[in-house]
């Protein structure tokens, strides 16, 4: 049995220097190419942001891949040269609810990368306007927990602003419990968002039962709270700890591991149809019985699948609901549209928010 040859780390490091070399070279390649991109696309007055390219990019390299790399460091890799080229095409800027560290901050970065300007709202509603008004070119809210279910301020939101959807994101939550404190014991108080808090409630019923809750929003702001004050502590995710230097006293406290957040992008391009998209609607249904009935028949009669259905009081009528649905299914897709024919013909009111890629549900 021969024996393995062990080469030097002088040698080993003299492959990777050239090979790094090879690669600064094909990266600058790729960026030339996406600025050629960005002029036909400026000529064309086509979008700079295409989740449903990106989407196509991210599984062939996927099914590309040997390894040892795995699929999600290396997603992470190509989020940033995405990033990179399409700043090189026109930079982008997406405006996200809260401050740095938190959570859509998170979701902002995961979707359009360093190379963009990203940039805090202090309200979900800032945010929209921001988009509406084309001092951003995106944004970026939360719309929806898998344990806390909706976030009403981005539905109602939709009343208001003429904005559209554009993407969506699926971001694992995990919170920590991050304090100046020494000891749990010594925490008396817990900032923390409604639904952080919802999230963590078993953990906190178990561990901090005494300790008073004080409701703050968003995640990155209870961490600056906590900072202030040695008797407390946040529910903060990893990366609001880090950015303030606030050490984690207890790891993973929500109840869920599974608990996931989805994000919504919001803009003005409409993405193309990828064959697996979904359509978000809302509607304004009369105020007479068996109505909703009705416009839940029109989306069954297309074998529609309706993955979210939500009511929101109307703004201008009291005791009066408008209706969030989002189906399986492009809009440019005949049964879709037949189905928003069909809807138009009945509802007061039909809005379709816009039709993108899915994303990790």
């Amino acid at each position: 049995m021969s024996e393995e040859i062990v080469r030097s780390l002088p040698e080993i490091r003299v492959d990777i220097d050239e090979i790094d070399r090879n690669l600064v070279d094909l990266l600058n390649r790729r960026v030339k190419l996406a600025q050629e991109v960005g002029r036909v696309k400026g000529n064309q007055k086509r979008p700079f942001f295409t989740p449903e390219r990106e989407r196509d990019i991210f599984e062939r390299l996927e099914e590309i891949n040997p390894g040892p790399l795995q699929a999600r460091q290396l997603k992470g890799i190509f989020r940033e040269i995405i990033s990179a080229a399409r700043a090189a095409e026109k930079q982008l800027t997406a405006s996200f609810w809260g401050p740095e560290g938190s959570f859509t901050h998170a979701a902002a970065l995961h979707t359009f990368g360093t190379s963009s300007d990203l940039r805090s709202e202090s309200t979900i509603e800032e945010v929209f306007q921001a988009v509406e008004r084309g001092d951003s070119d995106y944004g970026v809210v939360p719309v929806e927990n898998s344990v806390a279910g909706m976030v009403p301020e981005t539905l109602d939101m939709f009343f208001q602003a003429d904005v559209k959807i554009c993407a969506e994101i699926y971001l694992p939550i995990h919170h920590h419990l991050a304090s100046i404190a020494e000891a749990l014991e010594a925490v008396e108080r817990i900032y923390a968002g409604p639904q952080p808090e919802q999230q963590c409630r078993k953990w906190l019923r178990a561990y901090l039962k005494g300790a008073d809750i004080i409701e703050t929003m968003p995640t990155s702001l209870a961490a600056h709270r906590a900072l202030e004050d040695k008797k407390s502590g946040a529910i903060v995710n990893r990366m609001a700890a880090e950015m303030l230097g606030l050490p984690i006293l207890a790891e993973h406290i929500e109840d869920n591991p599974n608990n996931k957040t989805r994000f919504l992008v919001l803009g003005f391009n409409e993405p193309a149809k990828t064959g697996r998209d979904k359509t978000s609607l809302m509607l304004n249904l009369r105020n007479r019985p068996g109505e909703l009935y009705r416009a839940l028949g029109a989306l069954e009669q297309e074998s529609l699948n309706v993955v979210v259905l939500e009511a929101r009081p109307a703004p201008r009528s009291s005791f009066e609901y408008l209706f969030f649905v989002d189906i399986r299914g492009h809009k440019s897709e005949e049964p879709v549209k037949r189905a928003i024919e069909d809807l138009r013909s009945s509802a007061l009111e039909t809005t379709v928010l816009g039709s993108y890629p899915t994303s990790g549900d």
